[in-house]
């Protein structure tokens, strides 16, 4: 753990936030002039636990990691995956008791801002509140594909969304296409996140690898078909809202 307002921890979060409201050179900097507390941390790390209160936002730098809640028995819901350059609690700019937790999926690095900077930046920079606040509107837009992906679609869809979904999403970060990605979820963590145990998600994999619309080899996927792809998994990437 080290203390830094090194610029380059908030580089994929400046490019995110300039590709929801363009921001201005002095915007950029008054970000990247932020103090932070930059931590490395193993997968299955705790960033944000139900119930705690919150003193920091943290910023995703590197790796990857999920929201989500859990059931009295135990049971685990993912609501939401996560990729370099997102804000994984900007709702604690105004809620300061967490309501989920946040974990890990794999090593990661993680670059923590004093809330109080932080609310500081949005009220002296109102187009910076401005692209964490659209931020906010395409997670709630997520979330609602998700409902409907988990209540209304078939096993099969179901994944073949998911897939989809990560694709084009880290088509817009710049770390993978259609073409070839690293998927960085377990079979255990698909399963959480769409409604089904993980025996199901394998073979919807093996389905669809059968099928040929998606090459596979560990982690490696390769969409093969996209536009069937699509097809399969009632895939649009509007609610996504990335520029194209």
């Amino acid at each position: 753990m080290r203390m830094s307002n090194s610029a380059a921890h908030l580089d994929k979060f400046v490019s995110k936030l300039n590709a929801l409201n363009m921001l201005t050179a002095e915007e950029v900097a008054a970000i990247q002039a932020l103090p932070l507390r930059v931590q490395s941390v193993r997968a299955r790390t705790s960033v944000v636990t139900e119930g705690q209160l919150v003193s920091e936002c943290c910023v995703l730098v590197e790796g990857f990691a999920c929201r989500h809640k859990l059931a009295n028995d135990g049971g685990r819901q993912i609501v939401s995956f996560h990729i370099p350059g997102d804000i994984l609690d900007v709702q604690h700019l105004l809620f300061n008791r967490a309501d989920h937790n946040v974990q890990t999926i794999t090593d990661a690095t993680l670059a923590f801002v004093p809330m109080d900077a932080m609310r500081q930046l949005t009220d002296d920079r109102p187009e910076i509140a401005r692209a964490l606040w659209r931020d906010c509107l395409v997670e709630a837009s997520v979330f609602r594909e998700w409902v409907l992906n988990v209540g209304r679609r078939s096993a099969k869809t179901r994944i073949a969304h998911m897939l989809c979904e990560f694709a084009a999403r880290a088509e817009a970060a710049g770390i993978g296409s259609p073409a070839h990605f690293s998927l960085p979820m377990t079979q255990e963590d698909i399963a959480d996140a769409t409604g089904l145990t993980a025996v199901h998600v394998n073979r919807m994999l093996r389905e669809l690898r059968e099928e040929r619309v998606i090459e596979r080899e560990g982690r490696q996927i390769r969409i093969a078909d996209w536009p069937r792809m699509k097809r399969i998994a009632d895939f649009s990437p509007a609610y996504l809202h990335i520029a194209a």
